[in-house]
């Protein structure tokens, strides 16, 4: 089955006392990576949630957002240094009598100091929240998923008729490939009538064509090539992720058509390579977004 690299998913699941809000999206990349961006009171379940979406994504680059909506992830306690505040306002009290100074120490001011006033924060421990977290997770993953195989059907699709046209193309190069060899014979002909102005060597003749059709021999490039387009049609029907594998198969379809026009002898069969290269090109750019 054919699965595309890029989707979008998104959950909500709600509970009592909170509410937790799973987006994801997923894009093309070489490999697997998992980029999760979360409060960071829940960073003890990253490696749980990993594991979940491991399990619907094999290949591609994944950003995760999660936001929890009505609950308190942390305890926060107020502490002061009773003994620090003590000292300063005596001491302050001191100073005013020493220098004959009015006023009071302001106890908004003294309140606001972090050298007295400390709030301090405690994770609450919350196995509920965590639940939830991970079906939210689960959910926005199955969802992505969905898009992802919906998306890849429409690429195995667009790639099967890319490779008929493909087909196509290269029957074309096939049939013109004898014409060549003939019209070559043909122009050797005039051409030595030209230059000895004699009866032709027909044995010579002979010999510079067989050359000729030798070096612009395109037959075995031409059955390769064909072979691994029955391959790739087939390997689009295989489970798991097959993109590289296809990647890899597009390099040696361009390898032999690189070759057939390295021997092309022929204006109509450079043109072809060069819608052959074209074709290919399409179905490279689809292959990269295949899982």
């Amino acid at each position: 089955m054919v699965m595309s690299m890029t989707g979008f998913g998104r959950s909500k699941i709600k509970s009592v006392d909170c509410a937790v809000i799973a987006e994801m999206k997923s894009v093309n990349h070489r490999f697997s990576e998992f980029q999760i961006r979360m409060p960071r009171q829940l960073m003890k379940i990253e490696d749980k949630i990993k594991k979940k979406l491991s399990k619907y994504i094999q290949r591609g680059r994944v950003e995760l957002f999660i936001t929890i909506e009505g609950e308190d992830l942390v305890h926060r306690t107020l502490q002061v240094d009773w003994k620090l505040l003590d000292e300063f306002v005596h001491i302050m009290g001191e100073a005013s009598e020493k220098y004959g100074l009015s006023g009071k120490p302001d106890l908004k001011d003294l309140l606001q100091r972090p050298d007295f006033v400390v709030i301090e924060e405690q994770e609450e421990e919350n196995a509920a929240l965590e639940e939830l977290v991970l079906e939210a997770v689960t959910s926005a993953a199955c969802h992505l998923y969905e898009m992802r195989r919906t998306e890849g059907k429409e690429l195995k699709k667009d790639l099967l008729l890319l490779s008929v046209d493909l087909e196509q193309r290269l029957h074309e190069i096939k049939r013109r490939a004898p014409l060549v060899v003939e019209a070559y014979r043909q122009r050797l002909a005039r051409r030595m009538n030209e230059m000895a102005a004699v009866h032709l060597d027909r044995d010579r003749l002979a010999a510079e064509a067989a050359i000729f059709a030798d070096k612009s021999d395109i037959h075995e490039e031409c059955i390769r090539l064909e072979s691994h387009m029955q391959q790739f049609r087939q390997t689009l029907e295989h489970e798991g992720p097959i993109g590289r594998k296809l990647d890899f198969m597009i390099q040696e379809m361009n390898r032999e058509v690189n070759t057939i026009g390295s021997k092309a002898n022929d204006s109509a069969i450079s043109s072809g390579v060069v819608e052959l290269k074209t074709i290919l090109e399409k179905m490279r750019e689809q292959v990269q977004n295949i899982e």
